[in-house]
């Protein structure tokens, strides 16, 4: 009879996320996973096979878990043109404080593993296409409350959105400026104003 588990394998995944993060798929070798994990490596193949496993079943926690609070800004059924503004005022401010340096698990994959790894593609796809679809969401909203022009293409401004949020977690990613990162998310989110509905003259 197999012994009872000394261990959560919830809690394995969250501190993988966190190294994952830090370091990247390529950069973190099984030594240092075994050891972040606090289990031996005999338990961690036999709980996730693999380093890819393990690596994708940490990209699953973390669609579940964390996208569904860094996206509820535009996956709100109400949001609208002013809850994008708030999403990229709320990504850059990642930009100071304990997610300087970290930026978004599944956008570092995006940059990272997406071309070379299927695994990864499956989970960076997802992810994209909620992006996507929680922009396009919004603008809809945002059209019918008369703050987007009529005409307008939902999907390709949404398209746009999606890979800004990738470029803005890059720039976390990389350390860039706080100020910069800042800017960058205003300057996207402003694009919205090039999409308002001319206002008849006075």
């Amino acid at each position: 009879m197999r012994g009872a588990k000394n261990y959560k394998r919830e809690e394995l995944l969250d501190r993988a996320i966190e190294l994952f993060r830090r370091q990247g798929y390529s950069a973190t070798s099984t030594a240092e996973l075994v050891e972040e994990l606090g289990v031996n490596r005999k338990s961690m193949y036999a709980e996730f096979g693999s380093k890819q496993g393990l690596f994708e079943a940490a990209l699953e926690r973390y669609s579940e878990r964390n996208l569904t609070r860094v996206l509820a800004p535009i996956e709100d059924p109400k949001a609208d043109a002013q809850s994008i503004r708030r999403a990229f005022t709320g990504y850059a401010s990642a930009s100071e404080g304990a997610f300087s340096g970290l930026g978004c698990l599944m956008a570092n994959t995006a940059v990272e593993r997406a071309a070379l790894d299927p695994g990864a593609a499956k989970f960076v796809d997802a992810y994209l296409d909620r992006l996507k679809a929680g922009f396009t969401r919004a603008l809809a909203n945002a059209r019918e409350a008369g703050e987007v022009k009529e005409g307008t293409n939902l999907d390709e401004i949404a398209a746009l959105l999606s890979m800004s949020v990738v470029g803005v977690s890059a720039l976390i990613r990389a350390k860039a400026p706080a100020d910069d990162v800042r800017a960058a998310a205003r300057a996207i989110s402003n694009l919205l104003d090039l999409v308002k509905p001319a206002t008849e003259p006075a």
